[in-house]
């Protein structure tokens, strides 16, 4: 059973191919093609800030998502977290909401964090951030935690893999570390990108709030047009929903 929900892991169509991309893309084009190859992709998909800001690379808040550091534990446990809770949401949202807000939270992580770095950068006259490359689809990742802990916040998830705790608590946690690690290490975080976690975290919170408030408007309007016949959109609640799902 899923220690995250009260249903078994599903590995739906979209969150298979999710992970299917990334491990393909981590084994053959960054592991097996680096081995045989001078070619490192990562110098041309992995989200640097500087050549976004500077020469333009606008494709890498994008691509920097599918890649992942040569350390295996990095992609394990984005994948994993991806199984754990992102059929879940697809299951709720339907597959194209699931897939546009998965793309929205980790280009949203990367803009924030190509923000963050070139502000750090302008304010302190440090460049060494702005040539620091990013990988990995925990933007994303934290966008999809996000979203888990508004509409399952009652469910129980492990902390640290001991700790039982209620989802939203979970993720409130989670947010809280991201944070004061980010401000205990910097903009660029050494080894770690907080401030692209954090960057998820925002993204994927605002995509929510701003898709539930024309949901919402939708709903009443609807309401309005066709007197008492009701769109029932929460089995749980009868009024209109606090976060759209």
């Amino acid at each position: 059973m899923n220690r995250f929900s009260n249903q078994p892991y599903a590995m739906t169509k979209y969150v298979k191919w999710i992970l299917i991309s990334n491990v393909v893309i981590w084994m053959v084009f960054q592991t097996l093609l680096g081995l045989v190859s001078e070619i490192n992709i990562n110098h041309y998909f992995a989200l640097y800030p500087g050549k976004v800001l500077v020469d333009f690379a606008i494709w890498q808040p994008l691509t920097y998502m599918f890649l992942h550091s040569s350390s295996v534990t990095h992609i394990v446990f984005n994948m994993l977290t991806l199984w754990m809770i992102g059929g879940e949401l697809e299951t709720r949202w339907g597959s194209r909401f699931f897939v546009t807000y998965y793309l929205i939270s980790g280009v949203g992580a990367g803009l924030l964090y190509v923000l963050g770095v070139g502000v750090y950068s302008y304010m302190t006259g440090s460049q060494s951030g702005l040539f620091v490359p990013v990988v990995g689809a925990s933007g994303a990742i934290f966008g999809l935690l996000v979203a888990y802990g508004l509409l399952f916040g009652e469910r129980t998830m492990l902390f640290m893999m001991m700790f039982p705790m209620k989802a939203k608590h979970f993720v409130m946690l989670l947010g809280a570390i991201e944070f004061f690690s980010l401000l205990s290490s910097g903009t660029k975080g050494n080894d770690v990108a907080y401030l692209a976690h954090l960057g998820g975290l925002i993204t994927g919170y605002l995509t929510l709030t701003i898709h539930t408030k024309l949901k919402q408007k939708q709903w009443s309007a609807s309401k309005k047009k066709r007197g008492n016949l009701k769109l029932v959109v929460d089995n749980d609640k009868k009024n209109e929903p606090k976060y759209w799902n």
